[in-house]
């Protein structure tokens, strides 16, 4: 059985061959497309994690730190806006900007238009750790695709993710 390449034989086959043989009536190919889309994310994040973790922070402290260095300067939203970019819970933004705010990378403060409000802003040693970890983790991601891919194939997966994406979501 080959185990790569364009012939290879996976996991999601021998799920899918699995229900051929119970189920001959089922068309398996979207558990086809979307096991092996679960299977890689899973796989991608434990690799990009890793990528992360000399700078001290894993996937879900990476995006709040991304968020607000993509943001532009200063580099400062609110906690509203941070958790409907990331779509987490109030909860689960409060205990990554505790933890990124007590490691020195970003500052909360009082929104100067609302008295209720915080503003949330990246710190210059958390913009310069984003920016290296953001390269490693592209790193990581890019060996994946040029491992497995060519250019034109991998063009053409994002754009076919694209598609899909666009019109599920």
């Amino acid at each position: 059985m080959e185990t790569s390449g364009p012939g290879a034989h996976d996991a999601v086959d021998a799920i899918t061959d699995q229900w051929a043989a119970v189920r001959p009536d089922l068309d398996t190919l979207p558990m086809a497309v979307f096991g092996r889309i679960y299977r890689l994310a899973a796989a991608m994040r434990g690799r990009v994690d890793k990528a992360y973790a000399p700078y001290g922070m894993a996937l879900g402290e990476f995006d709040v730190l991304a968020t607000l260095r993509r943001s532009g300067a200063p580099y400062t939203l609110s906690p509203r806006e941070l958790t409907a970019t990331l779509m987490i819970t109030t909860g689960g933004m409060t205990g990554r900007l505790d933890k990124l705010e007590k490691a020195g990378l970003l500052s909360r403060s009082p929104d100067p238009n609302d008295r209720r409000g915080l503003r949330v802003t990246l710190s210059e040693r958390g913009r310069e750790l984003v920016d290296e970890a953001v390269a490693a983790g592209l790193a990581q991601q890019r060996e994946a695709l040029e491992g497995a891919l060519d250019p034109e194939e991998r063009e053409q997966l994002a754009g076919l993710l694209r598609k899909l994406l666009t019109t599920t979501v």
